[in-house]
């Protein structure tokens, strides 16, 4: 497998709308000049995936912008959603042989990639980055049993209230190099309602339904296909949690 083309940027680390969040926060210029020597911009179309559970593992990566959906397969081929990665989340698996799992755009999304022995010698040799992993992986821990909890006890309305709180603190505005703080009581849905039904485990129209619930009841403002206005937000957090 190839690695992706770089695309004509002279520093896409200095010009990173995430940096302050990711893996490599903790980084000095030195140093983030070095990952950036090693690293490559790629886009992703909706669909488009990126990692594939059981492969050989070539790369991790960062996401820069958009939506990614995390699943893995049963033994009788039916998908199983792991999570979601976000904005500055890291993704893949280093000093690891396989991946662990699929990881799929679900809106367009701006990944850094990394080939994975070039990002492992990286770590080594940078305290500051090896410990910034041992952070992300704990974190992707509490996420997955926070995301065994949605699936496994939640009722849908609370399961989508959980979604929607998540999307509103998660998502980040990019224009180009800037960095631009977001509402999180107020924010473009980056996934249709489909999408939305195959993440939380529910049908559409079960989905629709508490839509149009959460609406009525004027917890939420829907303008628009995808513009989401949270107008009760304790009521949003007592289903959440």
């Amino acid at each position: 497998m190839e690695a992706p083309a770089p695309e004509n940027e002279l520093n896409f680390c200095q010009a990173c709308s995430v940096r302050n969040r990711a893996i490599c926060a903790d980084l000095e210029d030195d140093e983030i000049n070095l990952l950036n020597k090693i690293g490559r911009r790629r886009r992703l179309e909706v669909g488009e995936t990126l990692l594939w559970e059981g492969d050989e593992a070539v790369f991790v990566a960062n996401v820069v912008s958009g939506i990614m959906k995390l699943s893995t397969r049963t033994s009788d081929g039916r998908e199983q959603i792991l999570g979601l990665a976000y904005p500055s989340d890291f993704l893949g698996r280093p000093f690891g042989d396989t991946t662990p799992y699929n990881a799929e755009a679900i809106s367009d999304t701006v990944v850094c990639v990394f080939l994975r022995s070039d990002f492992e010698r990286f770590a080594l040799d940078h305290s500051r980055l090896e410990h910034k992993l041992l952070e992300r992986t704990l974190g992707e821990l509490d996420r997955t049993r926070r995301w065994m909890l949605l699936l496994g006890r939640m009722n849908a309305e609370e399961r989508l209230a959980t979604l929607l709180l998540e999307i509103g603190e998660r998502s980040v505005a990019t224009t180009c190099d800037n960095f631009l703080e977001t509402d999180p009581d107020r924010f473009d849905l980056p996934m249709s309602r489909q999408q939305i039904a195959d993440i939380l485990g529910l049908t559409i129209e079960t989905v629709s339904r508490q839509f149009t619930k959460m609406r009525e009841d004027g917890v939420i403002e829907i303008r628009g296909r995808r513009d989401i206005a949270i107008c009760k937000r304790e009521v949003l957090e007592d289903l959440a949690a």
